[in-house]
C-alpha cells in the first residue's frame, strides 16, 4: 500500500494549500483597499504601490525561482517560499505607515515568487498527461474557493478586527503548509543544473520598474518633471529601452542558459494561453480595483457587505468550474474558453452599466453571476491547453513563464487602470465641482474647486467615508463635496472599466487560433522522447 508521504494526491493537496494562501491574500487585499487608505492615511497611488510592490517582485523573479527549483528541487523552494511569505505577512500586519506596508508587501511578493512556480513541474512529473485535466480542475476549484473566501472572510476580518488581520491570518496557514510540504511533497530533483542569468534578472527588473513607476506616478506629476531634469516620459522610455536590451540579451543566450528560453514558445497553444493569462491578470485587477473602492467609498457599504456582494461572482465560478472540468477532456478547450472570456466581458459590462452613485448592492447580481460563470470556464481549460503537448522537462520553465506573464498582466493593469482612473477622476471631479458652484456661498467657491483640482497632484483620498480630497469646510458644504465625489467617481469609473472588457474580447479572439488535440499516440511518443 502506498504511504500518504509518497501519494501524488497528498502532494497535490499541499500545493493547492499554498495556492489557496497566496490567492486568499490577493483577494483579501483588494477588499481592504479602502480601509488601508483610511487606516494609514494613504493616497490612491500609494495603495497602488501596495499592490505593485508585491506584483513587481513576483513577476520578475518567477522564472528565476523556477530555475532554482530545477537546481535544488521544487519541494525545498516551495517550503522556503512559504517561510518568506508567512514572515512577510507578519511584517505587513505590523506596518505603521504606507512605506512599511509597501516594503512588507514586496517581501510577500518574493515569497510568492519562490513558491508559485514549483507546483506545475511537480504535477507534470507526478501525474500522466491523461490525468492532468482533472488535476488542473482541482486547482481551479481551490482557486474559486480562495476567491470566495477572500471577499467574505476578508470583509469579516476588516469589519471586526481591522485591516491588519487580513495579513496575520496567513501566519497559521503558512505554518501548516510548511510542515505538510516537508512531510508530503516528494523531493524530486531533475538533475539538470541551470546557471542563473543575473544580467537578465537585473535588466528585466530595472526595465519593469521604470515603465510601471512612470505609469503609476505620471498623473501626479502631470506627466512632466519628477525631480531635477528627470521626467516621467524619460523614466518610461528608459524602462522600455532596458526591456529591449533584455530581449536582445536573451536572444543571444538561447544556446546557453537564458532567463527566458524562447523554446517554450514553439508550442502555439502554450503561447496563446500565456496571452490569455496576461489578459486575465489585467482583467481581474482592472475590474476589482475600481469596483471595491466604489462599493465602499461611493455606496457606503462596509467591508463585509462589499465582500458578500462580490462573493456572488466566485460562487457562480465554483459551479461552472465543476462543469468545465468534466467537459475539458471531451471537447477542444477553446470551446469553453471563448464563451467563458466573452461571458466575463459581458458580465463586467453589465456591472459598469448599472453602477451609479445611488445604486443598490444587489443591482449587480446578474452581472456578477454571468461573469462568475464565465470565469469558471476559463481557468481549467487554460492550463490543460497550455501543457497538453508540452514535454515534461519544460515544466519548470513553462510554469515560470506562464505565471510571470499573467502577473505582468496584473502589474500592467494596476499601472494603466490606476493611471487612467486617476486621470478620469481628476477631470470628473473638477467638472462636478464647477457644476456645484451655484449651491455654495461665494467665499467657499474658490477653495472648493481648488481642493478637488489640486487632489490630482497630492494624491486622491478615496478611503471609506472620504470625499477625494481634504477640505476644511462647514458641514453643509462637506455634504456637497461628498455628492461631487460620489458622482465624480462614477463618472471616472465608467470608462475605466471598459479597458478590461476590451482586453477580454481580444483574448477571446486569440483563442480562435488554438490548435486541436493531437492524436494520443503521437503525444505519448513525444513525451517518451523528451524523457529519454
Amino acid at each position: 500500500m502506498t504511504s500518504v508521504r509518497h501519494h501524488p494526491m497528498a502532494a497535490l493537496g499541499v500545493l493547492v494549500l499554498g495556492l489557496f494562501m497566496t490567492l486568499l491574500d490577493l483577494t483579501i487585499v483588494n477588499v481592504a483597499i479602502p480601509s488601508i487608505l483610511d487606516g494609514l492615511h494613504a493616497s490612491l497611488d500609494q495603495v497602488l504601490w501596495v499592490l505593485n510592490a508585491y506584483s513587481l517582485l513576483y513577476a520578475v523573479l518567477l522564472i528565476t525561482s523556477a530555475r532554482l527549483g530545477d537546481i535544488y528541487g521544487p519541494r525545498k523552494l516551495f517550503a522556503i517560499g512559504v517561510v518568506i511569505f508567512t514572515t512577510a505577512s507578519a511584517f505587513s500586519g505590523l506596518a505603521q505607515d504606507p512605506t512599511q506596508l509597501i516594503l512588507s508587501r514586496a517581501l510577500q511578493g518574493l515569497g510568492a515568487a519562490v513558491l508559485a512556480p514549483q507546483g506545475l513541474p511537480l504535477m507534470m512529473s507526478l501525474f500522466p498527461v491523461e490525468k492532468r485535466g482533472g488535476v488542473f480542475a482541482i486547482y481551479g476549484v481551490i482557486a474559486g474557493l480562495a476567491v470566495i473566501a477572500g471577499p467574505t472572510v476578508g470583509g469579516f476580518l476588516v469589519t471586526h478586527f481591522g485591516w491588519r488581520s487580513i495579513f496575520t491570518v496567513n501566519i497559521p496557514i503558512g505554518v501548516i503548509t510548511f510542515a505538510l510540504a516537508l512531510l508530503l511533497i516528494p523531493d524530486l530533483r531533475p538533475g539538470r543544473r541551470h546557471r542563473l542569468d543575473i544580467p537578465g534578472v537585473v535588466l528585466a527588473t530595472a526595465g519593469l520598474l521604470g515603465v510601471i513607476y512612470g505609469l503609476i506616478e505620471g498623473q501626479r506629476y502631470d506627466w512632466g518633471i519628477v525631480t531635477g531634469f528627470v521626467t516621467i516620459p524619460e523614466i518610461i522610455g528608459a524602462g522600455i529601452v532596458l526591456l529591449g536590451v533584455f530581449l536582445y540579451h536573451q536572444a543571444r543566450r538561447q544556446h546557453g542558459e537564458p532567463l527566458l528560453p524562447f523554446q517554450v514558445f514553439n508550442d502555439r497553444n502554450f503561447t496563446l494561453m500565456t496571452l490569455v493569462m496576461a489578459a486575465m491578470g489585467f482583467a481581474i485587477l482592472g475590474i476589482y480595483l475600481p469596483l471595491t473602492i466604489y462599493m465602499q467609498s461611493v455606496l457606503g457599504l462596509s467591508a463585509i457587505d462589499a465582500g458578500l456582494t462580490l462573493a456572488i461572482q466566485p460562487v457562480a465560478m465554483f459551479f461552472s468550474s465543476g462543469i468545465a472540468s468534466g467537459l475539458v477532456q471531451k471537447v477542444n478547450g477553446k470551446y469553453l474558453l471563448i464563451p467563458g472570456l466573452l461571458a466575463l466581458a459581458a458580465g463586467t459590462g453589465y456591472i459598469d452599466w448599472v453602477a451609479q452613485a445611488d445604486s443598490g448592492r444587489w443591482d449587480f447580481t446578474p452581472g456578477l453571476i454571468v461573469s462568475g460563470l464565465g470565469m469558471g470556464c476559463i481557468w481549467t481549460p487554460v492550463f490543460t491547453i497550455a501543457t497538453r503537448d508540452l514535454p515534461a522537462h519544460l515544466g519548470g520553465v513553462a510554469s515560470g513563464v506562464i505565471n510571470t506573464i499573467q502577473e505582468l498582466g496584473g502589474v500592467f493593469a494596476s499601472a494603466v487602470v490606476g493611471a487612467f482612473l486617476q486621470n478620469r477622476l481628476a477631470l470628473a471631479l473638477h467638472d462636478r465641482a464647477v457644476a456645484a458652484l451655484g449651491q455654495l456661498p461665494a467665499q467657499y467657491q474658490q477653495p472648493f474647486v481648488g481642493g478637488f483640482s489640486n487632489a490630482a497632484h497630492t494624491g486622491f483620498e478615496v478611503g471609506a467615508g472620504q470625499s477625494g480630497t481634504s477640505l476644511d469646510l462647514p458641514a453643509q458644504v462637506q455634504a456637497i463635496a461628498h455628492y461631487v465625489f460620489t458622482h465624480g467617481f462614477v463618472d471616472g469609473m465608467h470608462p475605466t472599466m471598459v479597458l478590461p472588457i476590451l482586453v477580454l474580447v481580444l483574448a477571446a479572439s486569440a483563442v480562435l487560433f488554438v490548435r486541436g488535440r493531437k492524436p494520443a499516440a503521437l503525444s505519448i511518443h513525444e513525451e517518451e522522447a523528451a524523457v529519454a
